[in-house]
C-alpha cells in the first residue's frame, strides 16, 4: 500500500506541473479526501489544561455530553504529550514543547485515560484530532541525547532554537531521513494505537512539504484521516497531504474591519482568492480566536467589542470550517495564561452557548453552508453602502441562504439587490418576502441570516 500512494503522488505532482491550473488539476489523491465526515463539521479546540479544576482527561470527558448538545463534530485537543523541563518556559511550560511523541503528558492522566476518552468520543459521534509538534522538541526530548543530528545546528555543532524567542524548544533536521522516519512512526501510532482520525499540524509550514505528503501516505494505510495545518503561506500543503489550513487573512480581517482599517471590499478580495488560489476540496479554518490569539493578542471581546456575535455568525456563514475555542460558548472573556494554571469561567455568558448553538445547528440543517465543494460558492450582492453593508448569499441544489451585515458601528438605510422570494430570517422564525433593490434598515453590527423558502 506504501508503494501504491508513492506512486499515486508522483504521478499526481507530474500531473500538476503540466497543468496551471491548480483549482480543477491539483486534487487530493488520498481516496475519500477530505474524509465525507467534515463535510457539515464543526471543529472544537480543547484546552485540556485549562478546562476543568483538575485539568485531566477524565475531568474533560464529563463534558462530552454539554458538547454532543452544543452540536460540534471534531474535537481538536492541544498536545497531549510531556512537556520538556529544560529551558521551560513559566512554572508549567509550553504544551508545543514535547519531551516525548510517544507518551502521554501525567499531567492530563495515562495512554488508557487517553484511549477511552478517545473512544467514549467515538461512541457519542465525535472525531478527534490531536496537536502534531513536528518543527521542533523540548531541549530534554528523548531524541536529543542520542541523536544530536536530527537537529539543526550553527557552525559550531550547537543545537538552536527555530528562532531566538523559541528558547524553549530544539530546531528539527529534515535533511535527516532517520529523523523523519521516527516521526511518521510517532504519528502513525497514535491513529493506530489511539484510533485518533487526524491531525491540526503546529507551525506545518516550517516542516518540509514532502515529508508531510509522505506521513499522509502513511497515516491513510491505517484509516482516513483529516489534516489541517496551521499554515496559510504554503498552499502547495494542499495539494496532497492537507485537506484544511488556517484563515489567518479573514481572521486579522475581521478585527481590522471593527478598528475601521478595513472594509467590506477586502473581505470580497479575500475569497476571490481563496477560490482561484485553493486545490480543489480542500478550504481554510475560520475562527475569531484560538489559543494563541486568546493568550497572546487579546480575548474575542478586547479585539472585536460589541460584534463579536456578528463576526461568530460571520465566521460560520462564509465558506470554510467553523472553529469554537475552549470556553468561547461561554463568553470566555480573559486572557487565558499560557504557561500557567488559570481556569475557564463557565458560567459567564449564557446567551453564547445559545448562539453556538444556532449556528451550529443552521450550517449542519443546510448544505449550502457545507465546507468545501459539499458546500455552496460565495456570491457578492450589490448594495448601497459597498464599504460598509455586506450581503451575499450561497446555493446548493435548493437550499439558499442569505447573509445581510451592518459591518460598521453607524445605523444603515440602504438597498441591497437580492433575488426574488421568500425567505424566513432564521434567529427570529419571520416571514420575509424580499426582491430586487430591497430597502433596510439595520442597525451597528447587526446582522440577518435568510433562508428562501
Amino acid at each position: 500500500m506504501k508503494k501504491y500512494y508513492s506512486i499515486l503522488i508522483v504521478l499526481a505532482l507530474l500531473l500538476g506541473a503540466c497543468n496551471n491550473n491548480p483549482k480543477s488539476e491539483q486534487a487530493v489523491v488520498f481516496g475519500d479526501n477530505p474524509p465525507a465526515w467534515s463535510d457539515d463539521a464543526v471543529m472544537y479546540e480543547v484546552n485540556v489544561r485549562q478546562y476543568t479544576p483538575e485539568g485531566t482527561f477524565n475531568a474533560f470527558s464529563e463534558h462530552l455530553p454539554r458538547l454532543k448538545e452544543l452540536g460540534v463534530e471534531i474535537l481538536w485537543f492541544m498536545p497531549i504529550h510531556p512537556i520538556g523541563e529544560k529551558n521551560r518556559k513559566g512554572t508549567l511550560g509550553s504544551y508545543y514543547s514535547i519531551q516525548d511523541y510517544k507518551a502521554i503528558n501525567p499531567e492530563f492522566g495515562t495512554f488508557d485515560d487517553f484511549r477511552n476518552l478517545v473512544n467514549e468520543a467515538h461512541d457519542m459521534g465525535f472525531k478527534v484530532l490531536i496537536d502534531c509538534v513536528a518543527n521542533h522538541t523540548a531541549w530534554d526530548n528523548v531524541w536529543i541525547e542520542d541523536n544530536k543530528d536530527w537537529y539543526t545546528q550553527d557552525s559550531l555543532g550547537n543545537v538552536v532554537p527555530p528562532v531566538a524567542d523559541w528558547s524553549d524548544v530544539a530546531d528539527l533536521n529534515y535533511d535527516n531521513q532517520e529523523m523523519r522516519a521516527a516521526m511518521i512512526d510517532a504519528m502513525d501510532y497514535w491513529v493506530a494505537e489511539a484510533d485518533i482520525d487526524g491531525y491540526r499540524c503546529d507551525y506545518a509550514g516550517g516542516v518540509p512539504t514532502d515529508f508531510w505528503e509522505e506521513a499522509r501516505a502513511s497515516l491513510e494505510e491505517i484509516k482516513p484521516v483529516f489534516m489541517l495545518a496551521e499554515d496559510q503561506d504554503h498552499l502547495d500543503l494542499l495539494n496532497y497531504a492537507f485537506d484544511c489550513n488556517y484563515g489567518w487573512t479573514f481572521h486579522h480581517y475581521m478585527n481590522e474591519i471593527y478598528s475601521g482599517e478595513k472594509s467590506v471590499n477586502d473581505i470580497k478580495s479575500y475569497f476571490t482568492q481563496i477560490d482561484t488560489t485553493y486545490p480543489a476540496g480542500t478550504y481554510p479554518l475560520q475562527f475569531t480566536t484560538n489559543h494563541d490569539e486568546n493568550s497572546w493578542n487579546g480575548t474575542a471581546y478586547e479585539r472585536l467589542g460589541d460584534a463579536v456575535k456578528t463576526f461568530a455568525v460571520l465566521s460560520f456563514t462564509v465558506p470554510g470550517m467553523p472553529l469554537i475555542y475552549s470556553g468561547q460558548e461561554a463568553g470566555l472573556n480573559k486572557r487565558l495564561e499560557f504557561f500557567e494554571k488559570d481556569q475557564i469561567d463557565w458560567d459567564r455568558d449564557p446567551s453564547m452557548t445559545e448562539l453556538y448553538q444556532k449556528l451550529i445547528d443552521l450550517k449542519q440543517d443546510n448544505p449550502a453552508l457545507w465546507n468545501g465543494e459539499a458546500g455552496g460558492t460565495i456570491e457578492f450582492l450589490e448594495t448601497s453602502a459597498p464599504e460598509t453593508f455586506l450581503a451575499f448569499q450561497r446555493e446548493k441544489d435548493d437550499n439558499m441562504i442569505l447573509v445581510i451585515m451592518n459591518l460598521s458601528g453607524e445605523k444603515i438605510s440602504g438597498s441591497a439587490n437580492v433575488s426574488d422570494g421568500n425567505y424566513m430570517e432564521y434567529f427570529t422564525g419571520e416571514e420575509m418576502p424580499l426582491g430586487d433593490n430591497m430597502l433596510v434598515d439595520i442597525e451597528p453590527w447587526n446582522f440577518l441570516v435568510l433562508i428562501k423558502e
